[in-house]
Order: C-alpha cells, then structure tokens, then sequence
C-alpha cells in the first residue's frame, strides 16, 4: 500500500491518520511543497493521497503556485478510482478541485467542537464509524460550497459541510480528525502566542476541554482513520481480484 502524504506546513502531524497508516504497514512518501517538493506529476505511483492542513487558503495562487497542481493531482486520483482524503485545508483543494467554490474567512472555528453526521453520513463506510455527534478538532477560517455530486457526510452550525464523499472513496474533512491530544499538544507548544489571537481564554481553559472531549475525540479521530485506510485495502483487493 504506497501512500503519498502532502504537507502543506513545517508543523504538520499526522497524528491518528499516521497511526492507521502504519497498522496497515503502508508505505509513507512524504511531499512538502510549501518546502519546494515537486508534485508529482500523476496518480500512477500511488495508491492513495492524503493532503493536509495549512495556514493558506485554498485560492492563494500567487503567494502559493503550487495549489493548482496539487488540486488537479487530487482530482486525478478521484478519477483513477483511488482513495483521496483531503483534512481541512486539504477539503477545501479538494472542493476546488471537484469545481466547487472556496469561501474564504466565513466560518472560524478552533478547539474541540460538536459536529452531527447527516443521515447520509450514518450509511458512510467511513464516517458511520463515528456517532451520531461528537467533539473534534477544528481550527479554520474558510469553507466551501459543496461540490456537484458530493454526499454532505456531516455538519454543524459554523460550517455546513464539514465532510464530504465523491464516489468510492474521495473524501474530504474540514474537521481536524487526524488531531489527537499529544497533536494538539504539539500545537499548542509551537502557537501558543498564536492561539490567544484566535480563540481568548482557551488556552486558560485548555486542560478542562481536553479532559471533557479529548478521549472521545482521539477515538473517533482513529476509527475514522482506520475506515478511511480500509477503503484503500479494498482497492487493492478489487485489483487482486
């Protein structure tokens, strides 16, 4: 299982999605182009992709050239019939990719927050491994409009669609399911001058929310990481097959 990883930050963590990674022995290649990586330049090398967060917005073409490559090679993933999971940042190239519009700085969210799957999320191969409603991790400004054809997987009140399927298994969490408590922990530790411009008083708060969400959090993030890589191992027993 060869798994191409695209950072879009120095800080980012796979967290959960890392953990479900290396229970199923995946081969990792990391792709850093805030850094300078190239994109690769198609789908074939790879059995999967998963594009993280960032502090860019998903339009900033001028200040990040790189943006319009990566949301074209998520999209030929989608079209190969790979698996694609797209976090946060990644969400948003991924609804631009699918020809949806970006919404920029119209839904701030940070810390743990509620978020409700939709019916069609409770029939999801890989959101039903949630519940019905539950804490996670959000830290954003922008959204997006739903692209055409997509499957709206879950919501809250700050942003609608706060997951999303295209076919099989193209997958896109606006949510940070990846971040457990040692992630958030990490984030802390290098923004903790920056939190407080986002979210006063949270990090005063922070021990109590992470007792009262973190475990359920750090569950769900993982059983949603391991749904998510199941559809990989199913691909590769279709072409087995």
């Amino acid at each position: 299982m060869r798994v191409l990883v695209v950072e879009n930050d120095k800080v980012t963590l796979l967290g959960q999605i890392g953990v479900a990674l290396e229970e199923a022995g995946a081969e990792i290649e990391i792709c850093r182009p805030h850094a300078g990586d190239a994109i690769p330049a198609d789908e074939t090398n790879h059995d999967a992709i998963v594009v993280m967060g960032g502090p860019q917005n998903a339009r900033d073409d001028e200040r990040h050239a790189y943006l319009p490559a990566l949301a074209s090679l998520m999209r030929r993933f989608g079209d190969a019939e790979k698996s694609v999971l797209g976090v946060c940042l990644g969400s948003q190239l991924l609804a631009r990719a699918y020809g949806a519009e970006n919404l920029i700085g119209t839904a701030p969210e940070f810390g743990w927050c509620t978020v409700a799957l939709t019916k069609d999320g409770a029939g999801d191969p890989v959101l039903s491994a949630a519940a019905s409603s539950f804490p996670i991790f959000q830290w954003h400004s922008d959204t997006f409009a739903l692209p055409e054809g997509a499957m709206r997987l879950a919501t809250n009140g700050a942003a609608e669609n706060q997951a999303f399927r295209i076919g099989r298994a193209v997958y896109g969490t606006q949510f940070h399911f990846e971040a457990s408590r040692t992630v958030v922990d990490e984030w802390v530790s290098t923004f903790g001058a920056l939190i407080p411009t986002l979210a006063p008083g949270w990090l005063e708060q922070r021990e109590t929310l992470a007792a009262e969400n973190g475990p359920r959090a750090d569950a769900t993030g993982l059983a949603i990481a391991r749904a998510w890589v199941a559809t990989i191992a199913a691909a590769e027993s279709r072409r087995v097959a």
